[in-house]
């Protein structure tokens, strides 16, 4: 047996199905993938995965990255990159599709084109924007095979999928409102556009009187950094009754800073967190927060890609968040 054709052959199948049985990858029928394995074996047949990738102009990966021009700190362990990048994951395998990992610390202009050139994917999933817009919209121009994690700008030459940040601002500011709250603040790193326009989404919804007032705390996206920017503010005599914190694990640093400030959360204290991470829902006190369908976007991302390589038009999909209330508000 010299090709994957006379197996094929003598299978009773095509030469996909027995692609994807030799490497297990896409679906297929358990039973089909058994007995097409067992015939490989018995006459000896090893597919060359790397020989057929080459024949078919493709590498069978897609490149997943992270860049952090704007928050060099932040690690992959952050609970909402481990969600995303879990998700994106398990599409991606469902496709048939390797996953490519890399942590992007960009250092000069041309990175993303360095990694286009280099050939190693056959599409790329970017995960946030960070402060490269320039950089994305560049590479956008001639390469199509990318979409990107993000908030929406109808100015971009980029697809992205993401959530209506501004909405996600807005349902926080109605939220701690309603609670009676009036000194409120927001903790965020406005470098990031999706945190830029939380952050307006929230002032723009507050009354007057109250919005004037605000307290904006420029805060790292780590724990670690926005422990300490949270416990320089409640250290230097600031008592707000409401925070909206841009993501989870800064609502949940806060938390901690209040409580060696002596601010109870929620009696001292109404806090919404962002994203609805797992860990926000075993939190002490368990954190409300505004949900984003990490796990609808991951797939979305995948599909558009998908249809971005088969040579379809595809547009960029704004996702709803939600209000996820808890016991921290």
């Amino acid at each position: 047996m010299r090709s994957i054709a006379d197996l094929a052959r003598i299978a009773g199948v095509s030469v996909s199905t027995v692609s994807r049985a030799l490497t297990g990858k896409g679906t297929l029928n358990e039973k089909t993938r058994e007995r097409v394995r067992a015939l490989a074996d018995a006459h000896g047949f090893r597919l060359n995965v790397a020989a057929q990738n080459l024949r078919l102009g493709r590498t069978g990966a897609i490149g997943v990255l992270l860049p952090l021009g704007h928050e060099r700190c932040q690690h992959l362990s952050d609970p909402f990159f481990s969600a995303m990048l879990g998700h994106l994951a398990d599409e991606l395998a469902e496709r048939g599709y390797d996953l490519l990992l890399s942590r992007v610390l960009p250092k000069r202009k041309d990175w993303l084109d360095d990694f286009v050139r280099s050939g190693r994917t056959d599409g790329i999933i970017v995960i946030g924007q960070s402060d490269q817009g320039a950089t994305l919209n560049r590479t956008a121009r001639s390469y199509r095979n990318m979409v990107v994690w993000g908030a929406h700008d109808p100015a971009n030459a980029y697809i992205t999928v993401g959530s209506d940040n501004v909405a996600g601002g807005q349902i926080a500011a109605r939220h701690l409102v309603a609670r009676g709250r009036r000194r409120l603040a927001y903790f965020g790193n406005i470098a990031a556009p999706e945190f830029a326009a939380r952050e307006a989404g929230f002032l723009e919804t507050l009354p007057d009187d109250i919005r004037r007032d605000v307290d904006i705390v420029p805060v790292h996206l780590t724990p670690e950094g926005s422990y300490e920017a949270a416990m320089a503010y409640f250290g230097a005599g600031n008592r707000p009754d409401g925070i909206f914190a841009a993501s989870d694990i800064i609502a949940m640093s806060v938390i901690g800073a209040a409580a060696e400030h002596g601010i109870a959360v929620p009696r001292d204290m109404s806090l919404i967190g962002f994203d609805d991470v797992l860990v926000a829902r075993i939190a002490t006190p368990p954190l409300t927060t505004v949900h984003q369908d990490i796990a609808g976007g991951a797939r979305l991302l995948v599909d558009l890609l998908c249809r971005r390589l088969a040579g379809e038009h595809v547009a960029s999909v704004t996702l709803t968040p939600r209000l996820v209330e808890r016991e921290s508000s």
